[in-house]
């Protein structure tokens, strides 16, 4: 499994999800050297740098104490540094703040788990063997839909050529879903497990149809308005990101240049990866989400009952999918998490069960090759595997 071709499927919402949860050896998960979270968190930033990497931020939450750090420029041509505390594009982390929405839904008595796409959505998972009549609310949650993955078929992240004309253009859930309409199902549903962002494009759909609401609206409503994250939220249309923030830059070659791929409309991710945040405000919802502040213990429980990720095995195996979270294995136990990747960004992050501790790495340069991307991950989750150890 070539991870460039990967990074392709699942890009706007999965390939820091894919590297970010290989199970680390004992001598990663040990004791934070002297100096605690900091100085591993340092370490990794500046190792991520050297890399390859332009910049790095990082911060980690135990209790009320926080650590950050940060590496690199947050401009390639200025050689300006990486902002404290920068607002970026968590990609995939947006699966998970959907799944809290669907799970409060759910304790409210407003839609069961089990329901069928077909009673929310009437006639948009059809064709091609696709049937809404078989697909539940839970298998689009945990990815075991078998409905194919629309981001494959993207064109506009496949060269440079292809970003920069397309990355102004607004795309409909409702073009997403046709995509992956245009294929037949991977597996038939409930009979496997294979990530793919249209399951969390229909969640949306589902939410919006539900609620009456727009997804920014109902995100802020029921999860970073209580949390008081005011620096998370749902972009819309708008391709710019506020201030302060490093600049993204993606490799689309192997040992290619990289090219500044800050500007960008992600109504193409939308409830599968399009939220905006900063470490400090998605360290935060972590831990909330954790310690039992978004949803009921009866609710909570759903998305931590885990089926085995099938298709990362090859790479990464006894890594587990929730509803909306991932449960990687490590020699201490293990950690609840859900990386993200757009164009330019990735985000690879941790937190322990009880939420007391959370790590979150934003890191604003994707590299093409195969073992570059592979080195780079992997440095990401020991440094987050060994804090939360």
């Amino acid at each position: 499994m070539r991870i460039q071709h990967l990074g392709r499927a699942l890009l706007g919402a999965g390939l820091a999800a894919v590297l970010a949860v290989a199970p680390v050896t004992s001598a990663a998960a040990g004791a934070a050297p002297a100096g605690g979270d900091r100085r591993v968190l340092q370490r990794a930033a500046d190792d991520l740098r050297d890399l390859g990497v332009t910049g790095v931020q990082g911060i980690a939450a135990d209790g009320r104490r926080t650590s950050t750090a940060r590496s690199g420029v947050a401009d390639i041509r200025t050689g300006a540094p990486v902002p404290h505390d920068g607002y970026f594009r968590m990609g995939s982390n947006t699966k998970t703040f959907a799944a809290v929405v669907v799970l409060q839904l759910v304790a409210e008595g407003r839609l069961s788990l089990e329901d069928s796409v077909e009673r929310w959505l009437p006639g948009v998972v059809a064709g091609n063997g696709n049937d809404g009549r078989r697909v539940t609310v839970r298998q689009l949650l945990q990815h075991t839909s078998g409905i194919y993955n629309y981001t494959n078929d993207l064109t506009a992240l496949a060269s440079p050529e292809e970003y920069l004309e397309h990355r102004f253009e607004h795309m409909d859930p409702e073009e997403l879903v046709a995509v992956a309409m245009k294929h037949e199902p991977v597996f038939a549903p409930g009979t496997s497990w294979d990530y793919s962002n249209t399951n969390y494009i229909l969640v949306g759909m589902i939410i919006e149809k539900i609620t009456g609401r727009s997804w920014g609206s109902v995100v802020r409503e029921r999860v970073t308005g209580p949390l008081g994250l005011t620096r998370t939220y749902s972009p819309g249309d708008v391709p710019t990101l506020p201030r302060p923030h490093a600049k993204a830059y993606q490799q689309f070659e192997p040992g290619g240049p990289l090219l500044d791929t800050t500007l960008l409309n992600l109504s193409w991710g939308w409830t599968a990866g399009d939220l905006v945040t900063t470490p400090s405000d998605l360290v935060r919802f972590w831990q909330a989400l954790q310690s039992g502040r978004l949803l009921r213990p009866a609710q909570l429980a759903e998305m931590h009952r885990t089926v085995l990720a099938v298709t990362f095995q090859d790479v990464f195996p006894g890594v587990r999918y929730g509803l909306g979270i991932m449960w990687t294995p490590t020699s201490c136990g293990g950690y609840w998490s859900h990386g993200g990747d757009v164009p330019g960004i990735s985000t690879v992050n941790g937190v322990t069960g009880d939420g007391s501790h959370a790590v979150v790495l934003a890191i604003t340069t994707r590299l093409a090759g195969d073992e570059e991307a592979l080195a780079v991950y992997r440095r990401a989750d020991e440094a987050v595997a060994r804090i939360l150890c």
